[in-house]
């Protein structure tokens, strides 16, 4: 009633398992008032609301264990573990028997005896995260859903009906009637009630009808919001004329209501009959008005007027309001900023330094015992540092670096690009601006992890002159065009989709095709040209192997052999050196032999690269 905080917990992990859902306890076993779990912030108004005998609140954490924290006692009554092992991402009471059920990241859901703490029954619920649970008005049966709903009988865990669900996550179900609207046929607790199911993203909230026949697995009704749903409330069609009443508060921080029989499948989405916004007056120094966000908001037990709870998540505004729904768009006027003044400054200026006498010694925290004396004289010199006068420039981080005896080269990254995974932002700094010496640093790069991150992240408007930027480089120096092509390739494969819709792509791209068409046309010639240098290259590698081994006897024999038959010419020794004379002729053969192939090589060699040094080096 009075906007004012109760109580407030933070449980003791409350860093590592941070609280994701809660749900009241019903009191005393009655059923608890429709209220939606996920919102911590609605409790405030809720406490004030209900009864007094709402006491025990279920949490469930980031980690997977639920809480289980009495209000009266503030304090933590006892801790469910053992169920999960991810996160809960929803908990809901069983009206009647004390049961809990909880449902997680780890596609479970799990039943709970609150009593003694363990576990009672677990089964999977869907193929990818459970998301949200809903218990059926008879409480025989509870609504879950991941993207798909399903529902599931409780005493058997068996699925009864499956409905198509949203394309995202869904994160609210409820039920939106407790007696079916065909009144002649035999109510069996579930067959012909409605019920209401929101998702992240999702601007369209869907009403499903639950039918005899298994076919029907579309939804009956949507109705439209401006934005996601993060907190829907509504009042329960008990008789058959008696319209829903819908409340939903959107990521804009608008307020829609609805109301609408529900009577069957209804083609069109609905759109709301009533918009609510806050704003501030504006009547200050900023004339503008300024919109004040809706947080939450629920019907009141009369089922007419509303509780809104809007302004700022640290301090909220709890605030009773009766709308004429008649008209299409409400804006209520409030003065948020006299009633939240976060004395912000004055909490600064409370900070003040203790004035230590120089014969104190001072305890700091660290090893017990020790201590250490505070120079009280270098604090005042500090103090006087700090203090500018006009007149003075102040020192750049490099000098207050060198004070610190830091190292300057060694916190400057070499080679001028900083250490990362990827440089998206640079390349598209470099692209607009057109600057070369940031398109250079970046597209030098050689690294493929790099080159394949960068091309990922970067916006899809920038993928085109990229492509222009390759094209121009491609058609440069043959070195770095074969750096480009390692970036066309990671462009093609990862945008191709995007590629695919732009509808002037050949015109854009016609330049590339050409150049690519002219590349791949000399292939051939250069693949054969491969070949045949390669063959000639290993036989001229293999002489030379065979050379090695015997040239040393070879250059003796020689020289010997021209001394003998230039000088002395006698017949004896011609004779006696007739075998070696034989085997000289024939390895001045060979080496005659093996001197012209290295020519022709040379010659093959030289004459063919007059061909485009690009091609050369594509083919390499």
């Amino acid at each position: 009633a009075s906007s004012r905080l109760q109580q407030e917990y933070v449980p003791s992990a409350h860093l590592s398992a941070a609280c994701t859902c809660l749900a009241w306890a019903p009191p005393g076993g009655r059923p608890p008032p429709s209220k939606e779990g996920p919102q911590r912030k609605k409790r405030k108004s809720e406490v004030g609301e209900v009864d007094k005998q709402l006491d025990i609140l279920a949490i469930g954490t980031a980690v997977g264990s639920v809480l289980l924290y009495s209000t009266v006692k503030g304090e933590l009554q006892s801790k469910l573990d053992g169920g999960h092992d991810n996160k809960v991402n929803c908990v809901r009471w069983h009206q009647d028997n004390c049961c809990l059920y909880s449902c997680s990241d780890d596609k479970h859901i799990v039943e709970w005896n609150t009593q003694n703490c363990k576990v009672k029954c677990k089964w999977k619920g869907d193929n990818s995260s459970v998301t949200s649970l809903c218990i059926s008005p008879d409480g025989k049966m509870l609504l879950s859903a991941g993207r798909t709903i399903k529902l599931w009988d409780l005493e058997t865990k068996e699925v009864y009906r499956h409905f198509t669900g949203h394309a995202t996550s869904v994160s609210s179900l409820m039920f939106t009637t407790v007696k079916p609207m065909n009144e002649n046929k035999p109510f069996d607790g579930i067959t012909g009630l409605y019920f209401l199911s929101g998702a992240i993203h999702d601007r369209l909230l869907s009403v499903w009808q639950i039918r005899s026949d298994r076919k029907e697995k579309n939804a009956v009704v949507s109705f439209t919001v401006t934005d996601e749903p993060t907190l829907i409330d509504l009042t329960v069609s008990e008789v058959k004329e008696e319209p829903v009443k819908l409340a939903v508060v959107c990521r804009d921080g608008q307020l829609h209501l609805f109301e609408h029989i529900l009577n069957g499948y209804c083609k069109k989405p609905l759109t709301s009959n009533c918009t609510v916004q806050i704003a501030t007056p504006g009547n200050d120094v900023d004339s503008t008005p300024k919109p004040v966000p809706i947080l939450a908001a629920a019907f009141c037990s009369d089922k007419q007027s509303l509780l809104l709870v809007y302004g700022n998540l640290l301090q909220p505004i709890i605030e009773k309001v009766s709308l004429n729904t008649s008209e299409s768009h409400i804006c209520l006027i409030r003065d948020v900023q006299k009633v939240l003044s976060l004395k912000t400054d004055v909490a600064v200026r409370k900070v003040k330094t203790p004035v230590v006498n120089s014969d104190t010694k001072v305890l700091v925290p660290g090893i017990p015992g020790h201590s250490t004396a505070v120079k009280t004289s270098s604090l005042g010199k500090e103090k006087k540092k700090n203090k500018r006068k006009p007149g003075e420039t102040e020192e750049s981080i490099e000098e207050r670096l060198e004070a610190l005896d830091i190292d300057v080269s060694k916190v400057k990254t070499p080679g001028g690009l900083p250490q990362t995974d990827s440089f998206a932002v640079l390349l598209v700094q470099g692209l607009e601006s057109n600057d070369a010496e940031i398109l250079n640093r970046v597209l030098n790069t050689k690294k493929e992890s790099i080159i394949k991150n960068t091309v990922a992240r970067m916006p899809l408007h920038a993928v085109i002159p990229l492509l222009h930027e390759l094209t121009k480089r491609l058609q440069g120096n043959p070195y770095s065009a074969s750096l480009m092509v390692r970036w066309l390739k990671s462009v093609l494969t990862i945008h191709a989709s995007y590629l695919s819709t732009l509808p002037d792509l050949i015109p854009q791209l016609g330049m590339l095709y050409q150049l690519m068409e002219s590349r791949v046309k000399t292939l051939q010639k250069l693949s054969r040209l491969h070949g045949r240098l390669f063959i000639l290259v290993t036989q001229v590698a293999a002489s030379e192997k065979v050379q090695d081994v015997t040239e040393v006897n070879q250059t003796a024999k020689l020289v010997y052999e021209d001394e003998s038959s230039e000088e002395e010419g006698s017949d004896d020794e011609m004779i006696a050196d007739k075998d070696s004379d034989e085997n000289w002729d024939e390895d001045e053969e060979k080496e005659e032999q093996s001197d012209e192939q290295e020519m022709t090589v040379e010659k093959e060699v030289n004459g063919d690269s007059d061909l485009e040094p690009e091609n050369e080096s594509e083919e390499e």
